[in-house]
């Protein structure tokens, strides 16, 4: 019972930080169309910000704040300087995109230096759960996780800007024709998604080694995570963000890390295969 609910827990955690991360790119590529290669910097952006932060007398919860505000302003220059000029050219947009990745990378680099910065969290020790004993943290990123996304369905679902969001996710000539401010929803949208992943990389920088290039693998798992769910739809994304964090957490007890990530793509490559739209098809996007 006591693996059990620590696998469970261990779990939840994965699937709480994919799920974060991946919310900015179901954004970007369900309703942009838009293949983001820095959206991984967004979420190293968030980590050193906590860092920064932390490393100048701040406290953790006030570089968790900030960090969502710094990563929506890096998305929404990176839109309204780059990205708005290669809507119409994908490949454009995923060679620039690579670009600024690079840049973001050496410009963290050279900013901070080399080498891991360490970041302390904000709890320490773990709490009895009658079972088993687990890191109150955690079950902080879990609970701050949850609470960021249904705060997402719920603006997708009832507020005007989810309307629009929706309305350009079907058909953006319509939606342009009704009267929707397609280019101010986009850059919108994306400033937001990347405040997400921002807010995502202040809560794994207690738990990873904050590096210039750690957005890298979380990019890969949340390309995973979208494609599996479902572009473009909040509850494929949670769906592809259990999928992929679930079987990678039981995995991972069973055989080595690098054997269990090779497992998950070939599982998620089937499912791709059977259901090319994702686990959630376009009729139960949110």
């Amino acid at each position: 019972m006591d693996l059990a609910v620590t696998t469970l827990l261990n779990a939840l955690t994965l699937i709480s930080i994919l799920a974060l991360v991946g919310l900015g790119l179901t954004i970007s590529f369900g309703l942009m169309n838009v293949t983001n290669l820095a959206h991984g910097e967004f979420v190293t952006v968030g980590a050193f910000t906590v860092y920064f932060v932390q490393s100048h007398g701040g406290s953790f919860w006030l570089g968790l704040v900030a960090a969502p505000v710094i990563g929506a302003i890096v998305g929404l220059l990176l839109e309204g300087i780059i990205l708005r000029c290669l809507y119409e050219r994908p490949v454009g947009a995923i060679l620039a995109t690579w670009g600024v990745s690079l840049i973001l990378q050496q410009g963290i680099e050279l900013t901070f230096g080399l080498g891991a910065k360490p970041v302390v969290p904000p709890l320490d020790g773990v709490i009895d759960l009658g079972v088993t004993a687990y890191p109150v943290y955690r079950l902080i990123l879990i609970a701050i996780a949850l609470l960021t996304l249904a705060g997402v369905v719920l603006l997708v679902a009832r507020t005007r800007f989810g309307l629009d969001i929706r309305t350009v996710i079907q058909n953006r000539d319509m939606a342009e024709a009704v009267g929707i401010n397609t280019r101010r929803t986009y850059a919108v949208a994306f400033g937001f998604g990347a405040a997400v992943a921002g807010l995502a990389g202040a809560l794994i920088s207690p738990l990873a080694t904050v590096l210039p290039q750690m957005g890298v693998n979380y990019l890969a798992n949340a390309f995973f995570v979208v494609i599996v769910g479902g572009a473009g739809s909040v509850f494929g994304l949670i769906a592809g963000s259990t999928f992929v964090g679930g079987l990678t957490s039981i995995l991972n007890y069973q055989i080595s890390p690098s054997l269990a990530q090779a497992l998950v793509l070939l599982s998620a490559i089937v499912i791709v295969r059977f259901r090319p739209h994702g686990l959630v098809s376009i009729g139960g996007r949110a």
